[in-house]
Protein backbone atom coordinates (compact mmCIF):
# COMPACT_ATOMS: atom_id res chain seq x y z
CA UNK A 1 0.00 0.00 0.00
CA UNK A 2 1.51 3.52 -0.76
CA UNK A 3 2.50 5.41 2.12
CA UNK A 4 0.25 8.81 3.05
CA UNK A 5 2.77 11.35 2.61
CA UNK A 6 0.83 13.79 3.45
CA UNK A 7 -1.55 16.55 1.86
CA UNK A 8 -1.15 19.89 0.38
CA UNK A 9 -2.78 23.42 1.43
CA UNK A 10 -2.70 27.09 0.45
CA UNK A 11 -0.54 29.22 3.20
CA UNK A 12 -2.29 32.65 2.96
CA UNK A 13 0.79 34.22 5.02
CA UNK A 14 3.22 33.58 2.89
CA UNK A 15 1.13 32.82 -0.11
CA UNK A 16 2.40 29.55 -1.09
CA UNK A 17 1.28 26.13 -1.71
CA UNK A 18 2.69 23.97 1.18
CA UNK A 19 2.88 20.20 1.68
CA UNK A 20 2.30 18.94 5.88
CA UNK A 21 2.60 15.44 7.36
CA UNK A 22 -0.40 14.46 9.32
CA UNK A 23 1.71 14.31 12.54
CA UNK A 24 2.76 17.53 11.67
CA UNK A 25 2.26 20.59 14.68
CA UNK A 26 -0.55 21.97 11.39
CA UNK A 27 -2.88 18.47 11.60
CA UNK A 28 -3.03 18.81 15.61
CA UNK A 29 -3.67 22.12 15.67
CA UNK A 30 -6.15 21.77 13.22
CA UNK A 31 -7.27 18.69 14.97
CA UNK A 32 -7.48 16.77 11.81
CA UNK A 33 -8.13 12.66 11.60
CA UNK A 34 -5.43 10.23 10.60
CA UNK A 35 -6.16 9.41 6.77
CA UNK A 36 -4.22 6.35 6.30
CA UNK A 37 -6.56 3.36 6.19
CA UNK A 38 -5.99 0.95 8.80
CA UNK A 39 -5.46 -2.20 7.17
CA UNK A 40 -4.14 -4.22 10.34
CA UNK A 41 -7.69 -3.36 12.78
CA UNK A 42 -9.22 -6.83 13.96
CA UNK A 43 -12.73 -5.94 14.91
CA UNK A 44 -12.53 -8.34 17.96
CA UNK A 45 -15.06 -8.96 20.46
CA UNK A 46 -14.29 -6.61 22.86
CA UNK A 47 -13.55 -4.11 20.07
CA UNK A 48 -17.30 -4.64 18.73
CA UNK A 49 -18.54 -4.02 21.81
CA UNK A 50 -17.42 -0.38 22.15
CA UNK A 51 -18.70 0.51 18.69
CA UNK A 52 -22.14 2.88 18.99
CA UNK A 53 -25.93 0.77 18.27
CA UNK A 54 -27.94 3.50 17.52
CA UNK A 55 -30.42 1.11 16.05
CA UNK A 56 -31.15 -0.78 19.51
CA UNK A 57 -30.61 2.82 21.67
CA UNK A 58 -32.75 4.25 24.07
CA UNK A 59 -36.40 5.48 22.97
CA UNK A 60 -35.43 9.10 23.88
CA UNK A 61 -32.73 8.57 20.15
CA UNK A 62 -36.69 8.21 18.38
CA UNK A 63 -37.04 11.07 15.60
CA UNK A 64 -40.78 12.13 14.96
CA UNK A 65 -43.59 10.27 16.39
CA UNK A 66 -42.95 7.83 19.36
CA UNK A 67 -45.45 5.23 16.95
CA UNK A 68 -45.50 1.61 15.72
CA UNK A 69 -44.32 0.74 12.17
CA UNK A 70 -46.29 -1.66 10.61
CA UNK A 71 -43.42 -3.00 8.22
CA UNK A 72 -39.71 -1.99 8.09
CA UNK A 73 -36.69 -3.57 6.24
CA UNK A 74 -35.31 -4.49 3.33
CA UNK A 75 -36.25 -4.56 -0.58
CA UNK A 76 -34.55 -6.12 -3.61
CA UNK A 77 -31.53 -8.18 -1.74
CA UNK A 78 -30.74 -10.65 -4.09
CA UNK A 79 -28.68 -13.88 -3.98
CA UNK A 80 -28.96 -17.18 -5.61
CA UNK A 81 -31.29 -20.26 -4.89
CA UNK A 82 -31.51 -24.02 -5.32
CA UNK A 83 -35.05 -24.53 -5.84
CA UNK A 84 -37.08 -27.66 -5.65
CA UNK A 85 -39.00 -28.81 -8.92
CA UNK A 86 -41.91 -31.12 -8.86
CA UNK A 87 -40.14 -33.99 -10.33
CA UNK A 88 -37.68 -33.75 -7.51
CA UNK A 89 -34.85 -32.10 -9.55
CA UNK A 90 -33.53 -28.57 -8.64
CA UNK A 91 -33.30 -25.71 -10.43
CA UNK A 92 -30.57 -22.78 -10.00
CA UNK A 93 -32.52 -19.48 -9.83
CA UNK A 94 -31.42 -15.65 -8.73
CA UNK A 95 -33.59 -14.20 -6.54
CA UNK A 96 -35.07 -11.08 -5.33
CA UNK A 97 -35.78 -11.00 -1.98
CA UNK A 98 -38.03 -8.35 0.35
CA UNK A 99 -38.32 -9.00 4.40
CA UNK A 100 -39.98 -7.29 6.88
CA UNK A 101 -40.88 -6.87 10.52
CA UNK A 102 -43.19 -4.93 12.85
CA UNK A 103 -41.66 -2.50 14.84
CA UNK A 104 -42.73 -1.63 18.78
CA UNK A 105 -43.40 1.88 20.06
CA UNK A 106 -40.30 2.44 22.11
CA UNK A 107 -37.86 1.05 19.66
CA UNK A 108 -35.58 3.03 17.57
CA UNK A 109 -34.82 0.47 14.97
CA UNK A 110 -34.25 -2.88 14.03
CA UNK A 111 -30.55 -4.56 12.77
CA UNK A 112 -31.74 -4.72 9.25
CA UNK A 113 -28.35 -6.76 8.62
CA UNK A 114 -30.26 -10.23 10.39
CA UNK A 115 -31.95 -10.55 7.87
CA UNK A 116 -29.37 -10.93 5.24
CA UNK A 117 -27.12 -13.09 7.52
CA UNK A 118 -30.57 -15.46 8.25
CA UNK A 119 -30.86 -15.85 4.30
CA UNK A 120 -27.13 -16.80 3.96
CA UNK A 121 -27.35 -19.13 7.03
CA UNK A 122 -28.59 -21.57 4.78
CA UNK A 123 -27.81 -20.41 1.37
CA UNK A 124 -26.68 -23.48 0.36
CA UNK A 125 -29.96 -25.41 1.55
CA UNK A 126 -32.68 -26.88 -1.55
CA UNK A 127 -34.88 -23.49 -0.81
CA UNK A 128 -38.74 -24.61 -0.67
CA UNK A 129 -41.61 -23.26 1.59
CA UNK A 130 -40.61 -25.04 4.33
CA UNK A 131 -37.19 -23.81 4.35
CA UNK A 132 -38.48 -20.38 3.61
CA UNK A 133 -40.99 -20.38 6.83
CA UNK A 134 -37.69 -21.80 8.94
CA UNK A 135 -36.06 -18.42 7.69
CA UNK A 136 -38.89 -16.06 8.49
CA UNK A 137 -39.30 -17.86 12.12
CA UNK A 138 -35.99 -17.40 12.73
CA UNK A 139 -35.75 -13.81 12.29
CA UNK A 140 -38.79 -12.80 13.62
CA UNK A 141 -37.11 -14.28 16.22
CA UNK A 142 -33.61 -12.59 16.11
CA UNK A 143 -35.66 -9.23 15.97
CA UNK A 144 -37.89 -10.16 18.38
CA UNK A 145 -40.75 -8.91 16.15
CA UNK A 146 -44.67 -9.41 16.82
CA UNK A 147 -45.19 -10.48 12.94
CA UNK A 148 -42.92 -10.71 10.37
CA UNK A 149 -42.84 -11.36 6.44
CA UNK A 150 -40.98 -12.50 3.15
CA UNK A 151 -41.25 -12.68 -0.57
CA UNK A 152 -39.05 -13.94 -2.63
CA UNK A 153 -38.78 -13.18 -6.48
CA UNK A 154 -37.90 -14.73 -9.55
CA UNK A 155 -38.44 -16.44 -13.13
CA UNK A 156 -38.69 -19.87 -12.95
CA UNK A 157 -38.51 -21.64 -16.35
CA UNK A 158 -40.92 -24.66 -17.83
CA UNK A 159 -40.33 -26.77 -21.24
CA UNK A 160 -43.20 -25.72 -23.59
CA UNK A 161 -44.10 -28.13 -26.56
CA UNK A 162 -44.50 -26.29 -30.05
CA UNK A 163 -48.30 -26.73 -30.72
CA UNK A 164 -47.70 -28.68 -34.44
CA UNK A 165 -43.92 -28.54 -34.97
CA UNK A 166 -41.52 -30.80 -33.16
CA UNK A 167 -39.74 -28.03 -31.48
CA UNK A 168 -39.81 -27.06 -27.81
CA UNK A 169 -38.60 -23.58 -26.13
CA UNK A 170 -38.27 -22.25 -22.49
CA UNK A 171 -41.42 -20.09 -20.96
CA UNK A 172 -40.33 -18.24 -18.28
CA UNK A 173 -42.78 -17.53 -15.40
CA UNK A 174 -42.77 -14.77 -12.55
CA UNK A 175 -42.87 -15.89 -9.22
CA UNK A 176 -43.42 -14.41 -5.91
CA UNK A 177 -43.13 -16.89 -3.07
CA UNK A 178 -44.49 -15.28 0.18
CA UNK A 179 -45.10 -15.85 3.73
CA UNK A 180 -45.95 -14.14 7.05
CA UNK A 181 -46.51 -14.63 10.39
CA UNK A 182 -48.61 -12.40 12.75
CA UNK A 183 -48.31 -11.83 16.26
CA UNK A 184 -50.98 -14.53 17.29
CA UNK A 185 -48.50 -17.26 15.55
CA UNK A 186 -50.68 -17.33 12.52
CA UNK A 187 -48.93 -18.20 9.35
CA UNK A 188 -49.78 -17.88 5.52
CA UNK A 189 -48.18 -18.80 2.71
CA UNK A 190 -49.13 -17.55 -0.66
CA UNK A 191 -48.06 -17.95 -4.33
CA UNK A 192 -47.97 -15.35 -6.92
CA UNK A 193 -48.08 -16.74 -10.55
CA UNK A 194 -48.41 -14.65 -13.63
CA UNK A 195 -49.64 -16.61 -16.67
CA UNK A 196 -49.07 -14.20 -19.89
CA UNK A 197 -51.46 -15.65 -23.27
CA UNK A 198 -53.29 -14.06 -25.53
CA UNK A 199 -56.95 -12.75 -25.45
CA UNK A 200 -58.90 -12.38 -28.95
CA UNK A 201 -61.64 -10.48 -28.84
CA UNK A 202 -65.27 -12.15 -29.28
CA UNK A 203 -66.85 -9.30 -30.47
CA UNK A 204 -64.02 -8.35 -32.82
CA UNK A 205 -64.48 -12.25 -34.12
CA UNK A 206 -68.01 -11.98 -35.09
CA UNK A 207 -67.39 -8.60 -36.38
CA UNK A 208 -64.63 -9.89 -38.66
CA UNK A 209 -67.17 -12.83 -39.41
CA UNK A 210 -69.72 -10.44 -40.57
CA UNK A 211 -67.53 -8.28 -43.06
CA UNK A 212 -66.90 -11.54 -44.56
CA UNK A 213 -70.20 -13.53 -44.91
CA UNK A 214 -71.77 -10.15 -45.79
CA UNK A 215 -69.35 -8.04 -48.05
CA UNK A 216 -66.75 -10.59 -48.47
CA UNK A 217 -64.09 -7.84 -47.06
CA UNK A 218 -60.64 -9.80 -45.30
CA UNK A 219 -60.91 -8.54 -42.23
CA UNK A 220 -58.39 -9.68 -38.66
CA UNK A 221 -60.40 -9.70 -35.63
CA UNK A 222 -58.06 -8.11 -32.61
CA UNK A 223 -56.36 -10.03 -30.03
CA UNK A 224 -53.64 -9.11 -27.39
CA UNK A 225 -50.91 -10.08 -25.04
CA UNK A 226 -52.79 -10.47 -21.79
CA UNK A 227 -51.67 -11.10 -18.21
CA UNK A 228 -53.47 -13.29 -15.37
CA UNK A 229 -51.72 -12.50 -11.98
CA UNK A 230 -52.58 -15.75 -10.06
CA UNK A 231 -52.22 -15.88 -6.06
CA UNK A 232 -53.02 -18.52 -4.14
CA UNK A 233 -53.22 -19.21 -0.08
CA UNK A 234 -52.34 -23.03 0.22
CA UNK A 235 -52.34 -25.62 2.81
CA UNK A 236 -51.37 -29.02 1.34
CA UNK A 237 -48.20 -27.83 -1.38
CA UNK A 238 -49.50 -26.50 -4.46
CA UNK A 239 -46.53 -27.05 -7.71
CA UNK A 240 -45.75 -24.21 -9.79
CA UNK A 241 -46.18 -26.48 -12.78
CA UNK A 242 -49.73 -27.46 -10.90
CA UNK A 243 -50.70 -23.79 -11.22
CA UNK A 244 -48.95 -23.78 -14.73
CA UNK A 245 -51.44 -26.54 -15.69
CA UNK A 246 -54.27 -24.75 -14.53
CA UNK A 247 -53.53 -21.67 -16.37
CA UNK A 248 -53.64 -23.45 -19.10
CA UNK A 249 -56.55 -25.50 -18.87
CA UNK A 250 -58.34 -22.26 -18.34
CA UNK A 251 -57.58 -20.04 -20.87
CA UNK A 252 -55.79 -22.32 -23.32
CA UNK A 253 -54.33 -19.76 -25.16
CA UNK A 254 -50.50 -19.49 -23.52
CA UNK A 255 -48.13 -17.12 -25.49
CA UNK A 256 -45.41 -19.62 -27.59
CA UNK A 257 -41.91 -19.40 -27.59
CA UNK A 258 -40.98 -21.57 -30.61
CA UNK A 259 -42.68 -21.08 -33.43
CA UNK A 260 -42.94 -22.43 -37.19
CA UNK A 261 -45.69 -21.79 -40.01
CA UNK A 262 -47.81 -24.84 -38.70
CA UNK A 263 -47.90 -23.80 -34.99
CA UNK A 264 -48.04 -20.10 -36.09
CA UNK A 265 -51.58 -21.01 -37.98
CA UNK A 266 -52.44 -23.35 -34.83
CA UNK A 267 -51.82 -20.41 -32.39
CA UNK A 268 -54.62 -18.47 -34.66
CA UNK A 269 -57.22 -21.54 -35.08
CA UNK A 270 -56.40 -21.91 -31.37
CA UNK A 271 -57.15 -18.53 -30.45
CA UNK A 272 -60.58 -18.55 -33.05
CA UNK A 273 -61.75 -21.88 -30.53
CA UNK A 274 -61.13 -19.52 -27.58
CA UNK A 275 -62.30 -16.16 -27.47
CA UNK A 276 -62.46 -14.12 -24.30
CA UNK A 277 -63.52 -10.96 -22.65
CA UNK A 278 -61.55 -10.47 -19.72
CA UNK A 279 -64.77 -11.04 -17.49
CA UNK A 280 -64.03 -14.42 -19.00
CA UNK A 281 -60.59 -15.08 -18.32
CA UNK A 282 -61.41 -14.36 -14.71
CA UNK A 283 -64.37 -16.76 -14.39
CA UNK A 284 -62.25 -19.63 -16.12
CA UNK A 285 -59.39 -19.05 -13.42
CA UNK A 286 -61.83 -19.06 -10.90
CA UNK A 287 -63.36 -21.89 -11.69
CA UNK A 288 -60.72 -23.81 -12.00
CA UNK A 289 -58.99 -22.59 -8.77
CA UNK A 290 -61.54 -23.35 -6.88
CA UNK A 291 -61.48 -27.16 -8.22
CA UNK A 292 -58.32 -27.59 -6.21
CA UNK A 293 -59.10 -28.27 -2.16
CA UNK A 294 -55.72 -27.71 -1.45
CA UNK A 295 -56.21 -23.85 -2.29
CA UNK A 296 -58.09 -22.06 0.88
CA UNK A 297 -57.94 -18.96 -0.68
CA UNK A 298 -57.19 -16.89 -3.98
CA UNK A 299 -57.60 -13.55 -6.08
CA UNK A 300 -57.20 -13.37 -9.67
CA UNK A 301 -56.20 -9.79 -11.39
CA UNK A 302 -56.39 -9.96 -15.36
CA UNK A 303 -54.78 -7.32 -17.41
CA UNK A 304 -55.34 -7.03 -21.29
CA UNK A 305 -53.44 -4.90 -23.18
CA UNK A 306 -55.55 -3.93 -25.86
CA UNK A 307 -54.25 -3.90 -29.41
CA UNK A 308 -57.41 -1.93 -30.75
CA UNK A 309 -57.59 0.73 -27.76
CA UNK A 310 -54.99 2.91 -26.19
CA UNK A 311 -56.14 1.63 -22.79
CA UNK A 312 -56.28 -1.76 -21.16
CA UNK A 313 -58.79 -4.05 -19.50
CA UNK A 314 -58.72 -5.20 -16.39
CA UNK A 315 -60.52 -7.25 -13.75
CA UNK A 316 -60.04 -9.01 -10.62
CA UNK A 317 -61.97 -11.80 -9.03
CA UNK A 318 -62.03 -13.37 -5.41
CA UNK A 319 -62.75 -16.49 -3.75
CA UNK A 320 -64.17 -13.92 -1.48
CA UNK A 321 -63.47 -15.49 2.30
CA UNK A 322 -63.69 -13.64 5.20
CA UNK A 323 -60.70 -11.98 5.90
CA UNK A 324 -58.72 -13.24 2.52
CA UNK A 325 -57.63 -11.49 -0.18
CA UNK A 326 -59.39 -8.56 -1.30
CA UNK A 327 -60.43 -7.14 -4.78
CA UNK A 328 -57.92 -3.93 -4.04
CA UNK A 329 -55.41 -3.30 -6.91
CA UNK A 330 -52.83 -0.77 -6.99
CA UNK A 331 -51.19 1.18 -9.69
CA UNK A 332 -48.52 -0.78 -9.04
CA UNK A 333 -49.65 -3.80 -9.07
CA UNK A 334 -50.79 -2.91 -12.38
CA UNK A 335 -47.57 -1.31 -14.18
CA UNK A 336 -46.22 -4.82 -12.84
CA UNK A 337 -48.30 -6.57 -15.33
CA UNK A 338 -47.14 -4.84 -18.13
CA UNK A 339 -44.74 -7.82 -19.28
CA UNK A 340 -41.44 -7.23 -20.48
CA UNK A 341 -37.95 -8.78 -21.49
CA UNK A 342 -35.50 -8.36 -18.52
Amino acid sequence: MTENKGYEYFDEVNNTIKSEHPETEFSKKYNYPDFNYDTGLKATEQYVETLPDLQNGPNSLIKGAPVAIEKVGIHNFRLPLKIMKQDGSTLNVEASVTGSVSLEAHKKGINMSRILRTFYESHEEIFNFDSLVNTLKLYKEKLNSFDAAIIVKFSYPMKQASLRSDNWGWQYYDIQMETEINGGGKLKKIIHFDYVYSSACPCSFELAEHARKFRNKATVSHSQRSVARISIEFTDMVWFEDIQKMCLEALKTETQVVVKREDEQAFAELNGSNTKFVEDAVRLMYNELDKNPSIVDFKVIASHQESLHSHDAIAVITKNVPGGFDADISRADLNSLIHTVK
